[in-house]
């Protein structure tokens, strides 16, 4: 096998959960244009299947399914509808998220149960479920889509000057946190039956945010700029496909440098 054909995906079978938001539209795209059969799923399928549409106007083979990362039932249902449809999945990425919309300290333990069930309990189940599908096969590549915010803390000054949040919710940086070693203990377990479980952890992604906030985050990174529609893309297909095939427990920063300084 060439250098090149070990970054194909062809005859693959993939799910990420989430897919139509900022990195989730890139990752779809990234794994299908690489040949897998790829599964979105989540709770808002309309907005799913407007994006699994676009993909099959391509050429390319992507179907949209329904999760709601909050019911048991819902992710066990997910994950017998993939195996009865493909017989198989190679890859999952854990992209799906739900954010809080309370800042600071401004949180009661209802809020942290709510959060922790989608973006940590289910991180767990769904993992699990098709972790131990992949164990069987003997090879599987898990991918979970963590955040910078899980790497460091809040940089106020960024927020200097705009109408922004300055003080996002601990929520995200707690989960995003726990993910990186969630994603070195799923590795430990898992790699003796050549499954390997990796993090990925994107900056900040341009999105018309005010001026201000753009000019101060650019300066912090090495690379002066925000992240764009294509910066995650060969990432994903580098840990998707085997041309990582002796990758595993790592998190890799997708930042421009923002948390190496």
């Amino acid at each position: 096998m060439g250098v090149l054909d070990s970054f194909s995906l062809k005859g693959k079978v993939a799910l990420v959960t989430g897919g139509a938001g900022l990195y989730g539209r890139q990752i779809v795209a990234a794994l299908a244009e690489s040949g897998a059969k790829t599964f979105i799923a989540a709770r808002d399928v309309q907005k799913l299947e407007a994006v699994a549409a676009e993909e099959r106007a391509r050429g390319l083979d992507v179907t949209a399914l329904s999760l709601d990362l909050s019911s048991d039932a819902s992710i066990e249902a997910l994950h017998t509808e993939v195996i009865a449809r493909a017989g198989r999945c190679d890859v999952l990425v854990n992209n799906a998220v739900t954010r809080s919309a309370l800042d600071g300290w401004d949180h009661d333990l209802d809020a942290f149960d709510k959060s922790l069930r989608v973006n940590a309990s289910a991180l767990f189940k769904i993992t699990h479920l098709f972790g131990e599908d992949m164990r069987k096969q003997k090879s599987g590549s898990v991918i979970n889509i963590g955040s910078m915010m899980g790497m460091v803390g809040v940089e106020m000054a960024n927020y200097a000057g705009t109408d922004m949040t300055p003080n996002p919710s601990p929520i995200y940086h707690y989960e995003k946190g726990g993910m990186v070693n969630f994603t070195r203990w799923a590795a430990s377990i898992l790699g003796a039956d050549n499954v390997r479980v990796n993090c990925l952890s994107p900056g900040g992604f341009f999105n018309n945010q005010p001026a201000p906030f753009v000019k101060a985050y650019s300066e912090r990174t090495q690379l002066g700029r925000m992240a764009n529609d294509t910066d995650l893309k060969g990432a994903i297909v580098f840990l998707a496909s085997d041309a990582s095939a002796y990758v595993t427990g790592t998190n890799i920063p997708i930042d421009g440098g923002y948390t190496a300084k």
